[in-house]
């Protein structure tokens, strides 16, 4: 590299950290520290590796950056400002209310792809992204920026595994090694060579520097970039505060703007104005897709008898015969969730993610970055493993969509471990989330189509025993609507239910008729968001609700309902699972929670 050029890569390291000072000074609070310890590597990459069009920031060509030490926003926001992206006023609105410019990066910026900042996610969600280049033929690149501290995080590890195993040569991880963590030093402080034999030991490349030595850094780039069948990890040595006496290498300094800006600034050696124009890629071939073809969802016989997860395999095998777009993750439980039937019929676009949830829903969300409709299934109670993933997915305003099936007690003998009973309300607490929870296997097939079109994100709840098929083959069940099963002026109340419970309140209602006691049933398959409508007509007709569900009390099916009706002031019951169940049948199951049949017409006795 010529001499001039380093000087480039200096002065414009320097720049990124007066405008990391400038901008957290502004603020009056944020991370400058731990932005200045990595602009070295980050004035090296925008002026020598990366390539981006920020005029065209949707190009498939482009190569991906993460920020997964997402408080260094600052250095990306000064990125962003020497490539021309931002203005130097619209950087000083950092963290004021309104700007684009937040305290974490978050999509609302056009060259950011996913919210960062709950350490651990960049990594695994770049896995993603790396395995849609590979299924989409094309050669960007995805570089990811971390920080030793999260290296803590089992989630990086689960990433860095499933990198190396699939030899995902197009991702390369960036690691600044400062030393120091939010409240003192870091587990292996600068001992690279601690973090090298982990990665190494999971098929990783590895190259040690000096962080702060441009020649290094464009040496490691390069390799990186040449490296071919395995991932590359970058791990380099820098200091938190690099160029300021006094936060330089100290502890107490982190997520705090700087004293004196004006004082570091000089030190820096004052304000700069460069400019940088980024390598846009080469337009190549557009990504490669799949074919599409009809839509023929598979048809079940009304008073058959199939579990709704072998109707969710089937419908998503369909699905992926019609839409070339779809792909399937799984936690190593195909041949329970029946995902297996997708892998069967479209091996190419199914992946394995092993039991490792948090990769599971990181990898559908790097997947949807690039286009990708991603469906991952798992059991409903693993995937509570996962929910700081959802929540940034969420944060992220990614599409993705989850399956959980063995939900409920209804499961049976295996015992609590296995059972979902918390899913739908962690499912329904995430911003603007679909959670849908059929009953019958058509009412499923039809659902999973119609996720394909919901935007953000959507679970849908599975069931693993056999229940009656009660709904014609072709029937629509939109989002946030309802079916009412049992309805008449005479009804005294109303039960609502959802997936395997109203199979038990239609029995419950047809007792309570034969013993003269009309009661309605509504199947609320859409628990968010709830068809309001129906629920409101049911509760100022009949004045009294029983909701009915196979979950925790907590935030599932009944509160779902009392939010929608609380302000009419009907009378509510919640039946649901209170205690802590054992082994049984799943019919023992269902009695034991009070959630059957009988517990359901008991309750109604007793509220009239």
């Amino acid at each position: 590299m010529p001499e001039r050029d380093l000087q480039f890569l200096s002065e414009l390291a320097a720049q990124l950290r007066v405008d990391s000072v400038r901008g957290s000074a502004a603020a009056g609070s944020g991370h400058p520290t731990s932005s200045m310890s990595a602009a070295d590597l980050m004035a090296v990459l925008f002026a020598c590796h990366l390539h981006y069009d920020f005029d065209r920031p949707d190009s498939p060509a482009n190569d991906h950056l993460i920020f997964s030490k997402g408080h260094a926003s600052p250095l990306l926001y000064a990125l962003f400002k020497a490539a021309g992206a931002i203005s130097d006023e619209e950087l000083l609105s950092f963290r004021k209310r309104g700007s684009r410019l937040e305290g974490h990066p978050t999509p609302r910026l056009p060259w950011v792809d996913v919210a960062t900042g709950s350490l651990g996610q960049g990594l695994p969600v770049g896995v993603g992204v790396a395995m849609a280049g590979r299924l989409e033929r094309l050669p960007y690149r995805v570089w990811v920026l971390s920080g030793d501290s999260e290296l803590a995080e089992g989630s990086v590890w689960e990433a860095a595994e499933y990198a190396g195993d699939e030899g995902l040569a197009n991702l390369t991880l960036i690691v600044d090694v400062n030393r120091l963590g939010q409240r003192g030093p870091t587990r292996h402080g600068w001992d690279t060579g601690a973090y090298a034999r982990r990665f190494g030991a999971f098929g990783w490349r590895t190259i040690e520097i000096d962080g702060h030595d441009p020649g290094q850094i464009d040496f490691a780039l390069g390799d990186a970039r040449n490296t071919r069948r395995r991932p590359t990890v970058i791990l380099a040595k820098t200091r938190k505060g690099e160029g300021v006496l006094e936060v330089e290498n100290r502890e107490g300094a982190h997520g705090k703007a700087l004293k004196d800006p004006d004082a570091a600034i000089g030190e820096l050696g004052g304000l700069r104005d460069l400019t940088l124009r980024v390598n846009a890629p080469e337009l190549g071939p557009r990504p490669y897709r799949f074919e599409d073809g009809p839509l023929t969802l598979p048809e079940y016989e009304q008073g058959s008898q199939v579990a709704t997860r072998v109707a969710f395999g089937e419908a998503l095998a369909a699905l992926g015969a019609a839409r070339g777009d779809v792909v399937a993750l799984d936690g190593e439980v195909a041949d329970s969730t029946k995902l297996e039937e997708f892998a069967k019929a479209f091996p190419e676009r199914f992946f394995e993610m092993y039991i490792a949830e948090q990769q599971l829903v990181a990898a559908a969300v790097g997947m949807q970055v690039r286009g990708w409709v991603p469906y991952a299934a798992t059991f409903a109670a693993f995937l509570t493993r996962a929910h700081d993933f959802i929540r940034m997915a969420a944060v992220s305003r990614a599409s993705i969509r989850l399956v959980g099936s063995h939900a409920g007690v209804a499961i049976g003998e295996d015992g609590p471990s296995q059972m979902g009973l918390e899913d739908l309300a962690m499912m329904r607490s995430v911003y603007e989330s679909t959670v849908l929870y059929p009953c019958d296997a058509n009412q499923t097939a039809a659902l999973i189509a119609e996720m394909a079109g919901v935007p953000g994100v959507s679970y849908l709840r599975t069931t693993r025993g056999d229940t009656p098929v009660i709904y014609r083959p072709g029937e629509r069940f939109p989002v946030g609507g309802s079916r009412v099963l049992r309805h008449s002026p005479a009804d005294r109340a109303t039960i609502v239910a959802a997936g395997v419970t109203v199979h038990e309140a239609l029995a419950a209602a047809d007792e309570l008729a034969g013993r003269s006691v009309p009661v309605g049933v509504i199947d609320l398959y859409s628990v968010k968001p709830v068809d309001a409508a129906a629920l409101t007509a049911a509760a100022t007709t009949t004045g009294n609700l029983i909701t009915v569900e196979d979950h925790r009390p907590e935030g599932g099916l009944g509160d779902a309902v009392l939010d929608a009706v609380s302000e009419l002031g009907p009378r509510v019951v919640k039946l649901a699972v209170r205690g802590l169940p054992g082994s049984a049948t799943p019919q023992e199951q269902l009695a034991d929670a009070h959630i059957d049949r009988r517990a359901i017409a008991e309750a109604v006795k007793r509220l009239l």
